[in-house]
This record gives C-alpha cells, sequence and structure tokens, in this order.
C-alpha cells in the first residue's frame, strides 16, 4: 500500500563562505591518515564511548568540516556532464567518476602525482551511474545506451555486457553488499532487475515495477532491504534475498508528489544522538530529506518517518548526496550535498536551526555528485561542465 508523505520541516539556511577554486593541477604534500570507523555493520555508537569522541578531538563540527583548498582538479571530461563520482571501498586514493560522454576514469591521487590510470571505454550513450565491487576488483556500470557492463578497473577491460531486455535505458546500479556476485539496475521502463554479473541472466523472481523511471537504488547495511526511488517522487521498498536475488515489494512511500527522488543512501545510524537506521534522499524540487526507519505496525514492512528536511537547489539536475562516513566520532552529525546553485552543502542532522555547517565554491556548473573517502581526508565533487575537484580536509 502507497503512503503519503507531506511534512515538511526546512530551516532557514546560513549562508558561509567556502573557499573558491584554486586551478592548480597537482597534488600537495601527503595527507595524512585520519582515523577510520572498523565497527562493523549494525553496530551502534552510544554515549558512554567516550574514546570514539575522542579521536575526533575538540573541534567543533563545523572546525572538522572546514576545507583547505583544492587538492587536484580532473577536467578529462569536459564539456559532459559527470552524474557520479565514487572513491573505491577502503581506498583512500583511488577514485573513479562516469561521465555522459559515456566514458568511465579511474584515477589515482597518490603516491606520486594525480592522474588518470585509465578510461574504460566500450559504451554507446552516456553512462549514467555505476558502482565498485566489495573488493574493488569489478566495476558495474548502468548506460543510457540500454546496457550494463562489468570493468576490470585495474587493465580496463569490459569483463561482460548484459543488454536491458525491454532495449531500455539505464539508470541506476547497485552491488549486492552481500552478494557481489549479484548486481541491481533501474531502468527508463520503470523496471528493477537483480542481474547475475556470473551469467549475465536475470535472477529468477529477481524483478520488480516501479510507478516511474528508476533514478535511484541503495540497500540498507544489512543487504536485505533494497530502496528504489522514481521520477514520480516515490521511494519504494523490496526485500532482497542476497542468495538468490529474488525480490519481494514491501511499501511505497510518496516523498514528493510531482517530483524525482534522484539519490539514496542508506545508513543504519545518523549519528551518536540518533541510532536508528537512516535514508537519505534527494527529492526534486528543492529538498534533501533525511528519514528515520521504522517497521511498520502489522505488516512489519520497513516505512519511513521524516527527521529533517534541508532546502537546495535542485529543479533539473539529478543530484546525489552522503553520509560523512566517521560521523560516529562527532556530537552531531554531517550530510553532504551537491547543488544547482554550483556548491557544495554541509549540513549538521542535529542543528534544529542553521544547520549549514560548511559551503565550498569553485564549480563552474551544478555540483552533482559528492564522495568522501574512507577517512574523510578527502572530498571528491562533480558537476554537469564535466569537472571534478578533489578538495583537502583541513583537519585531516
Amino acid at each position: 500500500m502507497a503512503m503519503s508523505f507531506s511534512q515538511d520541516f526546512e530551516e532557514d539556511p546560513r549562508v558561509a563562505r567556502g573557499h573558491r577554486r584554486s586551478l592548480s593541477r597537482g597534488s600537495h604534500p601527503g595527507v595524512p591518515r585520519g582515523a577510520t570507523d572498523e565497527r562493523p555493520p549494525g553496530v551502534v555508537p552510544t554515549p558512554l564511548a567516550e574514546a570514539s569522541r575522542a579521536m575526533a578531538g575538540d573541534t567543533t563540527l563545523s572546525e572538522n568540516y572546514a576545507f583547505a583548498g583544492v587538492y587536484h582538479v580532473f577536467d578529462q571530461h569536459t564539456d559532459s556532464a559527470v552524474p557520479k563520482v565514487q572513491f573505491a571501498h577502503d581506498d583512500r586514493h583511488l577514485l573513479a567518476c562516469c561521465s555522459l560522454d559515456g566514458t568511465i576514469s579511474v584515477c589515482r591521487l597518490a603516491p606520486g602525482p594525480p592522474a588518470v590510470l585509465r578510461v574504460l571505454r566500450g559504451h554507446g550513450g552516456g553512462v549514467a551511474d555505476f558502482a565498485w565491487s566489495l573488493s574493488n576488483d569489478v566495476l558495474v556500470s548502468a548506460s543510457l545506451d540500454g546496457t550494463l557492463r562489468l570493468w576490470a578497473p585495474a587493465d580496463g577491460r569490459c569483463i561482460r555486457r548484459v543488454p536491458d531486455p525491454d532495449g531500455a535505458a539505464l539508470l541506476c546500479c547497485a552491488f549486492q553488499p552481500l552478494n557481489n556476485n549479484l548486481t541491481v539496475v533501474g531502468s527508463a521502463r520503470h523496471m528493477v532487475r537483480v542481474v547475475n554479473i556470473s551469467t549475465g541472466k536475470a535472477a529468477r523472481g529477481g524483478a520488480g515495477r516501479l510507478p516511474g523511471r528508476v533514478l535511484a537504488l541503495c540497500f540498507d547495511s544489512p543487504g536485505r532491504v533494497l530502496w528504489a526511488g522514481d521520477d514520480r517522487g516515490s521511494v519504494s521498498s523490496f526485500l532482497c534475498d542476497p542468495g538468490t536475488g529474488r525480490l519481494t515489494k514491501a511499501s511505497r512511500v510518496v516523498v514528493q508528489a510531482g517530483g524525482s527522488i534522484t539519490s539514496l543512501s542508506a545508513r543504519a545510524w545518523a549519528s551518536r544522538e540518533a541510532p536508528d537506521p537512516s535514508l537519505l534522499v534527494n527529492a526534486c524540487p528543492d529538498r534533501l530529506l533525511l528519514f528515520r526507519v521504522v517497521e511498520e505496525e502489522g505488516s512489519g514492512a520497513p516505512g519511513l518517518r521524516l527527521r529533517r528536511s534541508f532546502p537546495t537547489r535542485h529543479r533539473e539536475q539529478p543530484l546525489r548526496s552522503c553520509f560523512c562516513p566517521l560521523m560516529s566520532f562527532r556530537q552531531g552529525a554531517c550530510v553532504v550535498t551537491g547543488s544547482e546553485d554550483a556548491c557544495v552543502h554541509f549540513f549538521d542532522v542535529g542543528r534544529a536551526a542553521r544547520a549549514t555547517v560548511n559551503t565550498l565554491q569553485g564549480h563552474g556548473g551544478a555540483v552533482l555528485a559528492v564522495a568522501f573517502n574512507c577517512d574523510e581526508s578527502l572530498l571528491a565533487s562533480s558537476d554537469a561542465a564535466g569537472t571534478v575537484i578533489v578538495w583537502r580536509r583541513q583537519h585531516a
């Protein structure tokens, strides 16, 4: 049963001055390694865990997310939008980005000067999304040419090409976190499908239909719930069998009637003070939403309860956002989003007012995607003009 969602708790943002773009094409001296969060998925920090707080020091949240400037600028995709950028898992310096020019770049930021290691070519249309496997030995990409491709990023080989059975443009993809032999892909014909990447075949029972074009996909931390967002403003959930890939429709929530859901990110907890599972949603027009994931009475299906709403400039582009990975070490927590005002915005999910923590300026077009590396020492952002900026955090 679909549920309508209409509450809105938007704040008046504080305009914080960011850092203007440097034209440096080289790297700064090495970025020191920060503390990494080695808790297994699902473990919730408690107020008694003072040791983790000490790892962050006595700096405020705003100080923790102050940036020293630009680490490097990549412009190999100039004039074609870069809809996603993502660091490899547990790797501080391996970065990939996809472009509407039909290619994917794999970049290394250190050691040595930052460089494009290789460009993956083969798609006949723009690449809308990609994902790293957990071991970083495989990349999967979804393209407007109607194909899913598997790549070996180490040498750039295309391992497999899987055409969509409907011939539809593919708009998003995600690995099953408990079984990287399975990939989920969303299409312009409203379909969500699970694909076995070893065989290239669809998983039996691994398909579902949404009300609109599928623009965003993500799994929860345990890998049991798949969230899917569409261009009708709804977020649907499916129960996923990680062994077989079978999907069971669980719920649908209309988050933004008449709008689009362009990004979904799930976490086992939002902050020390909010230990519930959370879902971060970019909803067009003009909202970044943070939900608490609950179990609906009676059905037991996953449901959504709004925790916070942040205003953004979001009217046309497929904007993405992310949680800051080390939020467990701080009192408070941050989320980061791209914006059509050409800025990167940081919001404190715990503040009742004046939620803006920082704003980074430097892009020449709408910022489409943002991604932290595993220890938060670097943040990457990409824009509609084809530029990728890597920012260095001041307290890394």
